[in-house]
């Protein structure tokens, strides 16, 4: 039940009416016409747009359209006020029954409640991580993580056929660098003083690979040259970093639904393929592209390169695909990459990318519209960086890891749910502060902290309840007689759970999954404001002395209970029952 989707149809189907009955012209565009929440609740309890968006198109004066609109909808049961405010704006507000009907449809719903169907079983892929197998997931890879699998969970709750997509990185330079890293591990457990020279990985993460490496080849690799171990050893590698990789997902409650690789582009002829099918649209020639601006490197030269002329689906310069020596550039197999993905029949695509990635956006976009002739949307999200703190201090390098901080770090200090909702506390192209102090502390001022209590808060009242003799069975609270709930702050807290389904859809539409953590956390706020009036105001307690009123009172917390489950849900992170 989206009750602002209720009262949007109630004011079309009235506008309809307006054009039978000659007040508007016939053909107007209502697409326009938005019915949410006001900026002042003291306006109301809902607005709409209509006057001013069908003024112009009407060619009548807005408040004249939303004066007779107003009457319209003053005479419709649910409808409590119609009022006309400045040169047009309509705000409305709500009869209590409704509110009050609101929170039995809830507990009727239950974890279903916002579940929408704008997806329509469109097929999304959804690739994020992505990280080189070369090391232990890093605290940047935590927020991609958490990021793209809360928006994978989003999009499925909001009626998306979701595919959550890991492309491993396996086919450039950086493998070799790991199979040359292991390799002196594997001298180590034979024995052997390793020689970690600069530019190889330097993170004891490697020395169970070396010593596997040993328990299969032995000693037979240690006089063999590089190039005949070099192949054998990055494989090796390759698969045990991945194995890593998994685990630390799944230490993290992220499952991948597929895993592609880079390598397996090379040498089977997709890359050859999506270049062929640019080049049969035009858009691959030889070329040579302008300098950089501003200053030139002092290794600059003009060169003729195979160029992708991306310039013709909105990007800024062309792109080169392939080198003057005739060996592809990094961005040729990324092309393939996502042709492989559009080949799959996915009705949209969202990389999930780090902010260093922030000049690939139009590049690839642009490869993207052209393969799939502009069929199939592309959406990037930047995920900035994470800084973390601890006792007021720049948190230091982790030595397994030899050069950074580990996801397993972070996961081991404040476990998975506190590091997923903090990761969703902030938008993901803004940057964002991980304070191990904060994070744990039992304060208002700590997100998670505060939505929990909430959800503990709650569950505390139903355990109450329940060593009372009260029924407090979800169908049950939902028969009880809300009416009882008439309070402006039980109200005003209704009218919160009610923008829920609204949410749902404005954040999958946007690919945005912070907002649910943001409203979560407002909705958290008003249950505890509620809760501290009843110590002044013994009318507003949760539990009564007449069971009946105690029942109203418990459906409304259950009905928040029961939307914060449904967002830490989308969020990944399990409710807390009871704080300790």
């Amino acid at each position: 039940m989206n009750l602002f989707t209720e009262i949007r149809n109630l004011v079309t189907a009235e506008l309809g009416a307006m054009t039978e009955a000659g007040d508007l012209p016939a053909g107007l565009d209502f697409a326009a016409v938005a019915v949410e929440p006001p900026r002042d609740p003291a306006h109301g309890d809902m607005a709409t747009n209509a006057a001013m968006v069908l003024a112009k198109p009407a060619g009548k004066p807005p408040r004249t359209i939303a004066e007779t609109l107003a009457a319209r909808l003053a005479a419709d049961p649910r409808i409590a006020m119609a009022e006309v405010a400045g040169p047009g704006f309509l705000n409305l507000r709500l009869k209590p029954g409704v509110w009050q009907g609101l929170v039995a449809s809830v507990l009727g719903q239950g974890a279903d409640y916002g579940r929408s169907s704008i997806g329509a079983g469109q097929r999304v892929n959804v690739e994020f991580v992505s990280a080189n197998p070369t090391g232990p997931m890093h605290v940047g890879h935590v927020r991609g993580a958490v990021v793209g699998d809360a928006l994978a969970r989003l999009l499925a709750f909001a009626g998306w056929d979701v595919t959550r997509e890991y492309y491993i990185n396996d086919g450039g330079a950086q493998v070799d660098v790991l199979a040359r890293s292991a390799f002196e591990r594997y001298r180590e457990a034979n024995g052997l003083e390793p020689e970690i020279r600069e530019g190889l990985y330097p993170g004891d993460y490697l020395i169970p690979v070396g010593e596997a490496l040993k328990a299969k080849y032995g000693t037979s690799l240690l006089d063999q040259p590089e190039s005949v171990w070099l192949a054998d050893v990055r494989d090796f590698a390759t698969g045990m970093m991945m194995q890593m990789i998994r685990e630390d997902l799944a230490a993290l409650g992220v499952q991948m639904d597929v895993y592609s690789s880079e390598k397996a582009l090379y040498g089977t002829g997709k890359i050859e393929a999506a270049l062929a099918r640019l080049e049969g649209m035009g858009l691959i020639y030889e070329g040579v592209l302008e300098p950089p601006k501003g200053k030139l490197p002092e290794d600059w030269e003009p060169r003729e390169q195979t160029l992708f002329r991306s310039t013709a689906h909105g990007d800024d310069v062309d792109r080169p695909v392939k080198k003057s020596d005739g060996s592809w550039t990094y961005f040729a197999p990324d092309i393939a990459y996502h042709y492989d993905k559009v080949s799959r029949g996915f009705d949209q695509l969202i990389d999930i990318f780090g902010a260093d990635h922030g000049g690939y956006v139009k590049r690839m976009k642009a490869a993207v519209a052209a393969l799939s002739e502009g069929r199939v949307p592309l959406d990037i999200k930047l995920i900035q960086l994470v800084k973390l703190w601890k006792n007021g201090e720049p948190f230091k390098m982790s030595k397994r890891a030899g050069t950074y901080v580990t996801l397993r770090d972070v996961v081991e200090q404040v476990g998975a749910d506190v590091t997923r909702f903090v990761m969703l506390t902030r938008k993901n192209d803004a940057a964002l502060d991980f304070d191990f102090d904060k994070v744990l502390e039992q304060s208002k001022e700590n997100p998670v902290f505060y939505v929990q209590y909430a959800n503990a808060r709650i569950n505390s009242v139903l355990r109450k309840a329940r060593e009372a003799g009260i029924d407090v069975a979800d169908a049950s609270l939902a028969a009880a007689d809300l009416g009882r709930l008439d309070h402006p702050a039980e109200l005003a807290l209704i009218a919160k759970i009610a923008e829920w389904p609204r949410l749902v859809e404005i954040a999958a539409r946007t690919n945005e999954p912070h907002r649910v953590a943001f409203y979560l956390h407002e909705l958290a706020s008003d249950l505890h404001g509620l809760w501290n009036r009843g110590n002044d105001e013994p009318g507003l307690r949760f539990l009564q002395d007449d069971p009946a009123v105690s029942q109203a009172k418990i459906a409304l917390a259950r009905a928040v209970g029961v939307v914060i489950c449904a967002g830490l849900s989308i969020l990944g992170v399990t409710p807390v029952e009871e704080m300790r």
